[in-house]
């Protein structure tokens, strides 16, 4: 009889982190909440440790970060409710303005020679099919920001439970120092970035805004907000969050609105994701670009648009708990940037 393969095996490693993965993506309903909970904990915890340094008890601390979340929250919905279910009470309207449209082109086309099948075409790029997918995207997005209650519920409970956690990890650690270490390292890392995408998805968000508000394009309140949230999601977020505001300035206003609408959000995410964040963030994510491409698309698949809003993060916790141990430290250098790996180079020469 051939051996059992070890535990140290890299299949038996292989098979158990397929397993997790598998039943991660089988309790997604449970796993999000959890997650959006944690992650907003990340981000309000220094927040509570500088008002107990300050002399404010802990339980009214929790109360002013729950009160201020759950205004934010409200806000947002406020925001952009009533214009979700105006775009989707208009999608008839908009789905024959679109249809028409495109029969315009056709023909404008066709007089020029250029002879297209309508059938054709027309299956392959259904308007109808395009805005009731931008419709159940933004519906999506909306359900996100309204079901919350066990995502606050579990942050209320996280936070509780924030001043005596690394206590605990003292106690189950065996190198309290070494290992403490790297959890709060894996903490600050998420919290950096978090706080620097917050910043730069506001930017956005709110020029965004203002440039679809001057156009005269509807909903520019919705569509600011939508950009704030999609700029989470690393490379195509921006992409995502353009395409149905342009194509609605196509529908409302015509080709040349759909242009400089275009032309707004090519010049924000050349400004901010092209030229701030990348200078700001090299050193707040520490991970290649094509690590952050794989996370967007792996994390989105197991978790969903959640998935892809925390890809980034997900990803950088994983890279500094791997970077703890030697036996994993070559996937964190993998995981990590160029510059990382030249500095870790210049370190074993010295």
């Amino acid at each position: 009889m051939e051996a059992m393969p070890s535990r140290n095996s890299p299949l038996i490693k292989f098979a158990a982190f397929v397993i997790v993965v598998a039943g991660m993506k089988a309790a997604t309903v449970l796993v999000v909440p959890l997650l959006l909970a944690v992650f907003l904990s990340i981000i309000c915890v220094p927040p509570l440790f500088w008002m107990q340094k300050k002399g404010i008890p802990s339980l009214v601390g929790i109360l002013i970060l729950m009160f201020g979340v759950i205004a934010i929250q409200m806000l947002l919905v406020t925001l952009v409710s009533s214009s979700i279910a105006d775009f989707s009470r208009n999608i008839p309207f908009y789905q024959e303005r679109l249809k028409t449209l495109t029969f315009e082109s056709l023909q404008f086309f066709s007089r020029y020679g250029v002879e297209l099948e309508i059938e054709k075409l027309t299956e392959i790029f259904d308007p109808g099919r395009i805005l009731k997918l931008v419709a159940n995207t933004l519906n999506g997005l909306g359900g996100v920001l309204t079901n919350t209650f066990f995502v606050f519920l579990t942050f209320i409970f996280i936070l509780s439970e924030a001043a005596g956690f690394p206590n605990k990890l003292r106690a189950i650690l065996n190198d309290e120092n070494t290992d403490l270490k790297k959890y709060a390292e894996i903490t600050a890392g998420v919290n950096r970035y978090l706080g620097i995408k917050s910043l730069t998805s506001l930017v956005t968000g709110i020029v965004i805004f203002i440039w679809l508000a001057i156009q005269g394009v509807d909903f520019p309140v919705m569509w600011g907000v939508f950009a704030f949230l999609l700029n989470y999601i690393p490379n195509i977020g921006s992409i995502i969050a353009a395409v149905p505001a342009v194509l609605l300035a196509l529908i409302q206003l015509g080709p040349l609105a759909a242009g400089i609408a275009s032309l707004g959000f090519l010049i924000v995410n050349i400004l901010v994701g092209s030229v701030i964040e990348p200078k700001v963030m090299g050193q707040g994510t520490g991970l290649s670009v094509l690590v952050v491409f794989l996370s967007l698309a792996f994390w989105g698949w197991v978790l969903g648009p959640v998935g892809m809003l925390l890809s980034v993060p997900l990803t950088m916790g994983v890279k500094i708990a791997l970077s703890g141990r030697e036996s994993t430290k070559w996937l964190s250098v993998l995981l990590g940037s160029n510059k990382e790996a030249s500095r870790l180079l210049r370190a074993k020469n010295k």
